[in-house]
């Protein structure tokens, strides 16, 4: 029997996608395959938006460094290009809330940061920190704390590798709403379900125009670089 790693739910217009990959929902090739294969149904379905969400304690502990041995004999080479997931994530032509809760750390943040809007439970503790393990983030998720917040905090997110507040992400414009852990749920499906009863075509186009805009001039060339670069550096063998 295979491992199950997302549960579904049709909320009417809105599909909802809860993590339930075991243990913590960790970040691998696996759970980017079944989020892009889940959020494909749902356009295919009908469905106007997206809840992401965890079923589990946490959003996401984090990056299967399991994995690393593999993409180190690899050369640095994973087994799914990060393009090819943030391309799945931006051009998506429906709305993707996500709800965070408990822990949201290194790769799972950057899962929540491809998300257009993001709503945190007030107790969430969220962070980059992939610094404690000698690597930075890998899906783009410099290029977007850089966007969302600016250089310097950018760098002492990524840089410290320390865990922060949801209050405080807020503050520093990372995250778009931060709601009582008994709300989250019922907040993030209202917002889900709002953005699924507005003008879904004007939103496709303006995920398209912020991918112009923004990303393939800042985003998707830096990881373009940062393939090559880490291939040479982050997952050389020592």
């Amino acid at each position: 029997m295979s491992e199950q790693i997302l549960e579904t739910v049709v909320d009417g217009p809105v599909t909802i996608l809860s993590m339930v990959y075991r243990p913590y929902n960790l970040a691998s090739p696996t759970l980017y395959a079944a989020l892009l294969e889940a959020f494909q149904k749902a356009v295919s379905d009908g469905s106007r938006a997206i809840l992401l969400k965890s079923g589990l304690r946490h959003f996401c502990a984090g990056a299967d460094i399991s994995l690393w041995d593999e993409r180190i004999a690899n050369e640095g080479r994973p087994r799914m290009s990060p393009l090819d997931v943030l391309h799945g994530f931006e051009q998506l032509p429906i709305p993707i809330v996500v709800a965070v809760h408990g822990a949201c750390l290194g790769g799972g943040l950057e899962i929540a940061l491809a998300c257009d809007y993001i709503v945190a439970a007030s107790s969430a503790k969220m962070g980059s920190v992939e610094a404690t393990l000698g690597v930075h983030p890998l899906l783009g998720g410099i290029q977007r704390q850089a966007q969302r917040m600016g250089t310097a905090r950018a760098k002492e997110m990524t840089m410290l590798g320390r865990r922060h507040d949801a209050a405080t992400l807020e503050k520093w414009g990372l995250i778009n709403r931060v709601v009582p852990d008994i709300e989250l749920d019922e907040v993030a499906l209202s917002v889900a379900h709002e953005l699924a009863a507005g003008p879904t075509v004007a939103h496709a186009a303006t995920k398209r125009l912020i991918t112009v805009a923004i990303n393939e001039r800042q985003i998707l060339p830096c990881l373009r670089s940062r393939s090559r670069f880490g291939r040479q550096r982050i997952f050389a063998p020592d």
